[in-house]
């Protein structure tokens, strides 16, 4: 533990520290929540090595399901968190510094969430990692994908070192390598939807741009919420400034955000070409898109920046986590919708019904993996907060 610490700065914890909270109402309903997470991925894994893929839901006409879109949710989150966390110890922002380190270690929690939940989807996790290295895919998509990924967690941790021995000038080296890295990881996981030219909703430039865009609007929501948690909404001056200014940056972005999705679904829809102007109008009739995507996700997080002038932080923590479950309904959206118009659509014996849009609801072990894997998020960042200080230095 010397050694270690020698390396990374920590609090001075035993085992007993680190299992102690105190007992308040809400530190008691997160541990509930917690340990029944931790508990349902248990189960799901279980399910999931017992009956490999036949646990979920999936089939051949839609094969990505809630897994991919959980995955898609971490990872997005933890590329929002980065760049969070950039504009402090990166950009030099004073107003930010003091979230420096509380954002890069959400960043490394969420991804390590997200590849717990795409370890259980992809098959055989250990094989892909011997052969991504032995046989590497450099015209695929997913293969850069990992790639990036795991290049990206590599430079986070190192800069989250760095930070801890306010070490700023190394943090802010490995800080832009790995806000560099992690943007182009993202865009290219944007860019494994936009390459899918079977699935002309989907295919074009739209989502790498867009994956970059929703990150960062995650990466505020999520700040929102840890320090809402982190100091019982009675927010410290100096992260009060930062909070009021990533407001502003929120309501900008979802701005932004509504126009481009304006912009994508005219498109889709002008012309009536099949394929893609049908699913599109399918998409604008879904409750998932209309309620979570638009209205929790956009729509009411804007209005209430908008009339409260960003100067109500308390509302904006309780706003952040409706728009949570937008952000949840976004990822849904965008696997789901993607694969909701039948590639075959001819009938191939006589008496077959004309096939119509796939249905898709997950499996219980599906939800299980998926959102169990928000424990894990909460315990990794739990145990972070007790073995680190993360408001020292800067703050």
């Amino acid at each position: 533990m010397n050694f270690i610490k020698k390396i990374i700065p920590m609090k001075d914890f035993t085992l007993k520290s680190l299992l102690t909270f105190e007992k308040t109402p809400l530190n008691m309903l997160m541990f509930v929540i917690t340990i029944a997470l931790l508990a349902a991925f248990g189960w799901g894994v279980t399910e999931y090595l017992m009956h490999s893929h036949h646990a979920y839901n999936v089939t051949r006409e839609h094969p990505w399901g809630l897994l991919i879109a959980m995955y898609i949710f971490f990872v997005v989150s933890s590329t929002g968190l980065c760049i969070v966390g950039s504009l402090g110890d990166v950009f030099g922002f004073k107003d930010y510094m003091p979230m420096s380190k509380r954002a890069i270690l959400g960043s490394i929690v969420t991804i390590l969430a997200g590849f717990a939940v795409i370890a259980f989807e992809i098959g055989h996790p250990i094989t892909m990692l011997i052969y991504n290295v032995l046989s590497p895919g450099l015209t695929s998509a997913i293969w850069w994908m990992g790639t990036l990924y795991g290049l990206y967690l590599t430079f986070m941790i190192i800069e989250f070192i760095f930070l801890m021995r306010n070490d700023m000038k190394n943090a802010r080296i490995f800080g832009l390598t790995g806000l560099l890295v992690g943007l182009a990881a993202h865009s290219n996981l944007g860019g494994v939807f936009g390459f899918l030219n079977a699935r002309i909703i989907s295919n074009g430039v739209f989502y790498p741009t867009y994956f970059i865009l929703t990150a960062f609007i995650t990466g505020i929501y999520l700040t929102y919420l840890m320090y809402g948690f982190r100091y019982k909404l009675q927010i410290p001056d100096d992260i009060k400034k930062g909070l009021l200014g990533l407001a502003k940056i929120q309501a900008l972005l979802l701005a932004i955000l509504m126009f481009f999705e304006t912009w994508k679904l005219m498109t889709a829809i002008y012309g009536g070409m099949p394929g893609r102007a049908d699913t599109a109008e399918h998409i604008l009739h879904s409750s998932a898109f209309l309620y979570g995507e638009v209205l929790c996700g956009m729509l009411i997080p804007f209005v209430i920046m908008l009339v409260t002038k960003w100067q109500s932080i308390k509302l904006y923590v309780f706003t952040s986590f409706i728009g949570m479950i937008g952000i949840y309904f976004m990822r849904y959206d965008l696997v789901h919708d993607t694969q909701v118009k039948p590639l075959q659509m001819m009938k191939t014996t006589e008496y077959q019904l004309p096939p119509t849009w796939i249905e898709y609801f997950p499996s219980a072990a599906e939800f299980a993996i998926g959102f169990g894997a928000i424990g894990i998020f909460f315990m990794l960042y739990y145990f972070g907060q007790k073995m680190f200080d993360l408001e020292g230095g800067d703050h």
